[in-house]
């Protein structure tokens, strides 16, 4: 697949997180009792969804290293939609998606931000001319 293929891929699944994040938020606003979860889960949603675009925005822009760029994107998208998907099963379902999904998700979030701003310190290559 091109750069330009994942590119699109990152955005399409940051606009979806972000509509979900929306949604989500309003389920919590509606929610008439411990609709906490649901509201961490929308935020982790609309915190992460400008992320992946962002980190997307800078590969293009060839300010960071590109493989590190998109991992960290992905891993917004992958860290943020397991975590949020684990608190509104568990707000809704009363149960978990599996054991230590939230966590899980949240440690990739992490990740990826470490992984972000080590995309932007590492020295790249000479350009070839």
């Amino acid at each position: 697949m091109t750069q330009f293929g994942l590119f699109r891929i990152v955005v399409l699944a940051a606009g979806l997180m972000g509509a979900a994040g929306v949604i989500l938020g309003a389920v919590a606003a509606h929610v008439t009792t411990g609709g906490t979860l649901v509201l961490s889960a929308s935020s982790m949603l609309l915190f992460h969804a400008p992320a992946a675009i962002l980190a997307v925005l800078l590969v293009d822009r060839q300010i960071i290293l590109p493989r590190l760029g998109l991992v960290a994107a992905g891993g917004f998208v992958a860290g943020a939609t397991l975590f949020s998907t684990d608190l509104t099963v568990l707000q809704f379902l009363k149960h978990r998606l599996f054991p230590m999904a939230a966590p899980s998700g949240g440690t990739l979030m992490i990740l990826s931000w470490f992984l972000l701003a080590l995309a932007a310190i590492w020295p790249r290559a000479a350009s070839r001319s």
